[in-house]
């Protein structure tokens, strides 16, 4: 069994991991070492920043729990409203912007394959395959 407290466990560590350009706090709570097939993050994305995202390598599913943002679909141009009880998954790749709003907004992520746990966006907003 793995338990693990966020406020414990992985603020202040090498499991809380800062957007190159301050945009977002991904606190990596699973990862591929862990052995589930799947890692799990709370992401904190700060308000009124936008980020640019396109995991080529890793499918993802968010569900917000709080504050509020959008994310925009670059392939079709639809912006969707994000905010407490809202899900959302990249199933095809999505290339997508993601906005924070006019408050911190706090994402609980999945993906697949697993993060290794030290990724941040290269320039093109992707995550690397970790082998």
């Amino acid at each position: 069994m793995i338990v693990r407290d966020v406020n414990k466990d992985i603020i202040g560590t090498s499991k809380e991991v800062f957007a190159k350009e301050g945009q977002w706090i991904s606190r990596r709570m699973l990862l591929k070492d862990d052995g589930m097939g799947f890692s799990f993050h709370e992401t904190i994305i700060k308000a009124h920043t936008k980020t640019h995202i396109h995991y080529q390598n890793h499918l993802e599913a968010v569900y917000c729990v709080g504050g509020n943002g959008k994310i925009e679909d670059l392939s079709t141009g639809i912006t969707y409203d994000i905010y407490d009880g809202v899900m959302y998954a990249l199933n095809h790749h999505d290339d997508h912007n993601l906005y924070g709003g006019t408050e911190d907004m706090r994402l609980i992520c999945v993906f697949n394959p697993p993060i290794k746990g030290t990724e941040n966006h290269d320039s093109n907003g992707v995550y690397p395959l970790e082998d």
